[in-house]
């Protein structure tokens, strides 16, 4: 599982923009864990095929899956230049960085940037639905899994918060 020295930076992410609840910090981290393919560093969508491949392939080029959830299409790269200030339209690739990322990950999450959802919709004030979270990202694909990746994480996330 994940070490408490890889967790701390998005716990303190979502302590900076306002989520202290352990679950929902824990579901975040599961996601960015899951959307890396457990490298929990900011990645390419298909990072392990080549730039040649994602053009032909990806109807949403070049604006195809970067960071640690994968933010995809021109308006979700516009929407974010805009909050953070960081022309992410000219160039895609600056969401890599992972300080970019990072607030993407957190920012989409608290306020349903990505599919009008909110992990607040899901978890907290009495809420434990760790399957319909998912629908915050990307409707219910892998909710299982990251669900049980989630719930392993409350212990990590109990030791730093």
């Amino acid at each position: 599982m994940i070490s408490t020295d890889l967790a701390k930076p998005f716990i303190d992410e979502c302590v900076r923009q306002g989520i202290t609840n352990k679950h929902q910090i824990a579901y975040i981290i599961a996601t960015a864990y899951w959307e890396t393919n457990r490298t929990l560093k900011p990645v390419k969508e298909a990072y392990w095929l080549s730039e040649a491949w994602r053009k032909r392939n990806l109807r949403y080029y070049p604006y195809y899956g970067r960071g640690f959830v994968q933010i995809t299409w021109k308006a979700n790269y516009k929407k974010y230049s805009d909050i953070i200030g960081v022309d992410f339209v000219s160039k895609p690739d600056k969401v890599l960085n992972p300080k970019h990322s990072m607030f993407i990950l957190v920012h989409g999450f608290k306020h349903g940037t990505f599919t009008g959802k909110k992990i607040s919709d899901y978890i907290g004030n009495g809420k434990s639905d760790f399957i319909g979270a998912r629908r915050c990202i990307n409707g219910l694909d892998k909710a299982w899994r990251i669900s049980v990746i989630a719930k392993r994480m409350i212990e990590v996330v109990s030791k730093v918060v």
